[in-house]
């Protein structure tokens, strides 16, 4: 078969397809459609005469010719990338996209204040941001890095870290403590209505506590289960029940009075925010930049401190 440039196109459509095992993830990543995805298959197996990809309603993966073709040019095609990435440090104005997967806390706190710095000093660069509290596989998702608490970033990845560690904290409203009372101990949270987190892997959250002597983990009792930390804050604000919630969350709510800090004695303290990527992958120039703009502004406070 003739190297082409229609049959170069076809491999990357071919290594996209791979990586997400799914058309439709695929065509997201190499901006066409899944029906043209699968045209475009279905032209390349017909070109080589052999059946690169196992079809069913539910799932796409690859033959065994398909296998050894991925791990004949994925290889190459990385590097490819990576020497685009490299060309593009001698560029008068940096460009190209950066796919960031982040939690929602770190989205407001983090990025929300960066990001429109970032586009004025850097218009050229695309950021495609994927807001979800769910545990994903980041790299496989076709992503350049993710943000996550530092305690939760898989091991084999490089982690930068993009703010100080997180006070975690208990709030409420001031009608619902003059209702229910203000508990003095974590035990306390038993007889009281709490807002239960499930976290992104599905499980559930015990709210964690550090008097300096002692460590306490709570599975607190509560009608309401939440995964999002925005529509926690709404209900604490009307009265639903008592939140935990990292602190810069909520500081300005409770600076105004809307909501009250409780078992302030008990607040643990935990890892920030890190940015992290594949240790195998080449650093996108534009990810490069967003790093260090976030270490420049430090939005959520002294990093190194």
């Amino acid at each position: 078969m003739q190297i082409s440039r229609a049959n170069l196109a076809d491999f990357v459509y071919f290594l996209a397809i791979a990586r997400h095992q799914s058309f439709s993830r695929a065509g997201l990543e190499v901006g066409i459609s899944a029906s043209a995805l699968s045209h475009a298959m279905k032209g390349l197996e017909a070109r080589m005469g052999i059946r690169l990809f196992n079809r069913t309603t539910r799932s796409v993966t690859l033959t065994a010719a398909g296998e050894e073709l991925h791990s004949l040019i994925g290889k190459p095609f990385d590097k490819i990338g990576q020497a685009m990435e490299v060309i593009n440090r001698h560029r008068d104005e940096p460009g190209g996209r950066i796919r960031l997967n982040t939690l929602s806390d770190a989205a407001e706190l983090l990025l929300g204040p960066v990001l429109p710095v970032f586009n004025d000093r850097y218009p050229e660069v695309e950021v495609d941001l994927t807001v979800t509290n769910r545990m994903v596989d980041v790299i496989g998702g076709g992503h350049d890095a993710g943000i996550r608490y530092g305690g939760t970033v898989p091991e084999d990845m490089i982690a930068q870290r993009l703010s100080p560690d997180i006070r975690w904290v208990v709030v409420a409203s001031p009608e619902y403590l003059q209702r229910f009372g203000i508990p003095e101990h974590p035990n306390d949270l038993a007889r009281h209505r709490c807002l239960c987190i499930r976290l992104g892997n599905d499980r559930m959250y015990e709210w964690e506590f550090d008097n300096g002597s002692k460590q306490l983990e709570i599975a607190v009792p509560g009608a309401i289960t939440i995964d999002e930390t925005r529509i926690g804050v709404a209900l604490a604000r009307n009265g639903a029940g008592l939140m935990y919630v990292p602190e810069p969350v909520v500081a300005p709510l409770v600076q105004s009075g809307a909501l009250v800090r409780v078992l302030d004695d008990w607040a643990s303290v935990a890892p920030g925010f890190h940015l992290y990527y594949s240790s195998r992958r080449q650093l996108p120039v534009g990810l490069r930049l967003l790093i260090d703009l976030v270490r420049e502004l430090q939005p959520m406070g002294d990093i190194d401190g």
